[in-house]
């Protein structure tokens, strides 16, 4: 990597901007905002704030976003951890330059930029500014960039929907502190979407900003229908090989912000979508996109993981909404189609789990509620819903409607038929998904008895708190919800899941049945048959 210094950055990042082009061999990221450059400050120290690590296209890339008071030239400097002296960065400390675009809410600007060229298994230092006006100094580690990892799944934060931010913030910061104490070395921290209350209200921005893990770890960020109504999400996020083709907000002009992207971390394509657009030919369009992305990068990764805010298989109040119905005639059969392993949502602040699902209908009749152990079957897709990571709302169950198309399961009518688990105690939780050569482990994890911080319990939001509609105790922090492991499908003659299906709802071929363990509730476990 080459050093720029803070002069040379400032005439380059000057230059790019006025051409319109980006500077990826150095790490330059444009950012795009709705008002002009000013100059008016150019010689002002910029107060920067809001500095959060996003993830990169790869392993070796992380992109760090802030916003600041002036549009002067700004880089990220980057160092080893170790080369750092007294807490100070080497001469030779790498730079990446930044573009510092116009604010569209509060008339500041906000910067990007993407470090690049990491190594593996190293501690990194980083800061923001230049010349004499610096952030506070932060660091992060990267890991081996090939083998098995672990990553974190955080649905809807939604800071300030409880009507008090400060409280919504403290459950925020504490389920972070909860999740990243239990798994230290998770890799990413994948979002559900809904990061605030309100799209352009800094305030609710700045306590879910507030965590030194979102300056330590990469937010993969995803928004959620809350996040829509300005440019503040992309502004504070910016994510890779983002496409913002007026084709994925047709027939909703109020949610032009965001986009589609992907990137590929280890073993995993994670394909990102804004689902707030969904008529009109929007989902159309999100297929597409999703479509052209696994059919270019799918055989580069053995696990393909789609991220989205509104859950499909949704189990609370938002299950039959009228975008939700639609989806689900959709999305689930050109996922099967496309050989999609896991489904990543948020929007109804419960927790689900489906059961094997392929072409929109459950693959195997017999797979009990509850399931630890699936196997997936050609065609076969898992969709999980996340809890409120905050406890800033919980929506509670719905009884499935007979006779609908989300109507109830026959093994456990209480539930919806494509839900082998649905959840809601009003205690906050995470996901913590395992990725393994043989295998994905999918893990809801409570980080919140009913005690503080659990904003929507304190404020009488809800009247109950605890396992069945608050007749248990809350069990302890920590404890599991649910765990499942899901087993891939996988071809005999290379043992190796390929990303991208072959056009009909299936893996590589492979000779016999797949089999799904079940383990009734005396601890005995049996084999059944998946097709």
């Amino acid at each position: 990597m080459k050093t720029i210094k803070s002069n040379d950055a400032a005439r380059l990042v000057r230059r790019r901007v006025a051409r319109g082009v980006t500077a990826a061999a150095v790490g330059v990221v444009v950012a795009f905002g709705t008002g002009p450059m000013s100059a008016a400050f150019a010689d002002e120290p910029a107060t920067l704030t809001g500095i959060i690590l996003g993830v990169g296209a790869k392993e070796s890339q992380r992109v760090v976003s802030w916003y600041s008071s002036t549009d002067t030239a700004q880089v990220v400097q980057v160092s080893p951890t170790d080369k750092l002296i007294d807490g100070q960065f080497p001469k030779n400390a790498v730079t990446f330059p930044a573009t510092v675009a116009a604010n569209s809410v509060n008339g500041g600007f906000n910067g990007h930029a993407t470090i690049d060229g990491l190594k593996k298994d190293t501690a990194y230092s980083y800061r923001v500014g230049a010349g004499d006006s610096w952030s506070p100094t932060y660091s992060f580690k990267t890991q081996d960039f090939k083998g098995d990892f672990d990553f974190l799944f955080f649905g809807d934060p939604q800071i300030g929907s409880s009507g008090n931010v400060a409280k919504d913030g403290e459950g925020w910061k504490d389920t972070l502190d909860v999740a990243l104490t239990a798994t230290p070395n998770a890799e990413l921290l994948v979002s559900g979407g809904d990061q605030v209350e309100t799209a352009n209200t800094e305030p609710q921005w700045d306590a879910f900003l507030a965590p030194d893990k979102l300056r330590q770890y990469p937010w993969a960020a995803t928004i959620g229908n809350h996040d829509v109504g300005g440019k503040a999400y992309e502004q504070h996020f910016w994510t890779p090989n983002t496409d913002r083709s007026a084709s994925y907000y047709k027939g909703s002009p109020d949610t032009q912000s965001g986009g589609d992207y992907w990137y590929i971390y280890k073993d995993v394509l994670f394909i990102d979508i804004n689902s707030n657009a969904y008529a009109n030919g929007a989902d159309e369009a999100h297929l597409g996109y999703i479509t052209d992305v696994i059919n270019q990068q799918g055989g580069k990764a053995k696990y393909t993981v789609l991220v989205y805010h509104h859950s499909i298989y949704s189990p609370a109040s938002h299950a039959n909404d009228t975008d939700n119905k639609q989806r689900r005639q959709d999305f689930p059969t050109a996922f099967s189609n496309l050989g999609v392993d896991l489904v990543l949502q948020g929007h109804d602040h419960s927790y689900s789990r489906s059961y094997m699902i392929k072409n929109g209908e459950k693959a195997n009749p017999d797979e009990q509620p509850g399931a630890t152990q699936v196997a997936q079957g050609p065609g076969g897709v898992i969709y999980v819903t996340a809890n409120s990571a905050s406890g800033s709302k919980y929506y509670d169950l719905t009884a499935p409607i007979p006779g609908s198309d989300f109507g109830p399961d026959p093994l456990n009518p209480n539930s919806h038929w494509a839900n082998s688990v649905e959840n809601q105690e009003h205690v906050r939780t995470y996901v913590k998904v395992e990725v393994r050569d043989d295998k994905l482990v999918v893990e809801n994890i409570r980080s919140s008895t009913c005690a503080a911080p659990n904003a929507a319990v304190e404020l009488g939001k809800v009247k109950w708190c605890g396992p069945n509609n608050g007749a248990d105790a809350a069990p302890p922090v920590g404890s599991v919800v649910d765990k499942v492991a899901i087993l891939p499908y996988t071809a005999k003659d290379n043992g190796k899941h390929n990303g991208a299906g072959n056009g009909n709802g299936d893996h590589p071929a492979q000779d016999g049945p797949d089999w799904v363990r079940q383990q009734d509730v005396a601890g005995s476990e049996t084999l059944t048959a998946l097709n």
